[in-house]
């Protein structure tokens, strides 16, 4: 059996100060005698693998070499969540993407997170010619964007909308895109067992993988953006250049890299049915993306 992955205990009184962002029960932490970095706790909501999510997501990230925030499982007062260390060095900020296609897009809505087909894959490398203006750093700044998307390709993760990507500034000048982060929505983590296991037996896995949309859209036009694993067939074609590297790094995956990093979360955190549907679920995308490298 694979050594579990480490569990974090976060203490009341290393709290900082709440999260404004998103609506989960998060908050700041500063834990003492570590490496001086903020981390930030997110409670797992109930009936949910959010926890595991994270933390699975991280590892496939890393497996494939995607810049990502680091992740922990973690307690707190006995609650389970997961824990992200913050990517921000000192004098350093995050320029959120509404901020970025605001500025980049004219008639862009900051506001609308959810249902806003403004935010296409085509605005977004748009926004980055605009911010980072010499062209090595604009190309760099697109195949990242493009690294992520064929990341969320893979664990499935519905919710890139435009406050979950953005680039860090430091002294108020753009620098590089942020690392990946908050993959909470991803590998089935809302299913209840029942499903998990009907649709395993029903090899019905990319039914649902086709039917999640995604928060990138391929045009302003879309009601409901694609599937994450469309997304990415799609853009293949599009812009070949970005995604044909993006697309190679798949090769630093197989079957028992994926199984192992789900064997690695902890029994009690994480029940029989949602191990196989992750796994299953990577292996989908894994091959379905393969295809479109041949």
């Amino acid at each position: 059996m694979p050594e579990p992955y480490a569990v974090i205990e976060v203490m009341p009184e290393w709290r900082m100060g709440p999260e404004e962002l998103g609506t989960k029960n998060k908050f700041w932490y500063r834990a003492p005698g570590g490496t001086g970095k903020r981390w930030l706790f997110k409670l797992a909501r109930e009936g949910t693998g959010e926890h595991w999510a994270e933390k699975v997501a991280a590892e496939a990230a890393a497996a494939l070499d995607v810049e990502h925030a680091k992740v922990e499982l973690a307690l707190y007062d006995g609650a389970r969540g997961s824990t992200t260390e913050s990517f921000l060095g000192a004098g350093e900020s995050l320029y959120l993407g509404n901020q970025i296609l605001e500025t980049a897009v004219g008639s862009y809505d900051p506001g609308k997170a959810y249902g806003q087909s403004g935010h296409t894959l085509d605005n977004v490398f748009r926004a980055m010619d605009k911010v980072f203006p010499a062209e090595r750093a604009a190309t760099e700044a697109r195949c990242r964007i493009a690294r992520y998307a064929v990341l969320d390709a893979l664990i499935g993760n519905t919710d890139r909308h435009h406050e979950n990507w953005g680039v860090v500034r430091s002294g108020g000048r753009p620098v590089f895109v942020a690392p990946s982060f908050d993959h909470a929505s991803a590998l089935g983590r809302e299913l209840a067992d029942a499903r998990r296991t009907r649709l395993l037996a029903e090899e019905r896995v990319a039914n649902y993988i086709d039917r999640g949309r995604g928060g990138i859209y391929r045009s302003e036009n879309e009601r409901r953006g694609p599937s994450p694993l469309n997304l990415v067939r799609w853009a293949a074609g599009k812009y070949p250049d970005l995604f044909r590297p993006a697309l190679e790094r798949l090769k630093r995956l197989d079957e028992n890299i994926i199984e192992n990093i789900v064997a690695r979360v902890p029994d009690s955190w994480m029940s029989r049915p949602a191990r196989e549907f992750a796994a299953a679920s990577m292996r989908h995308g894994l091959e379905r993306m393969r295809e479109l490298n041949r």
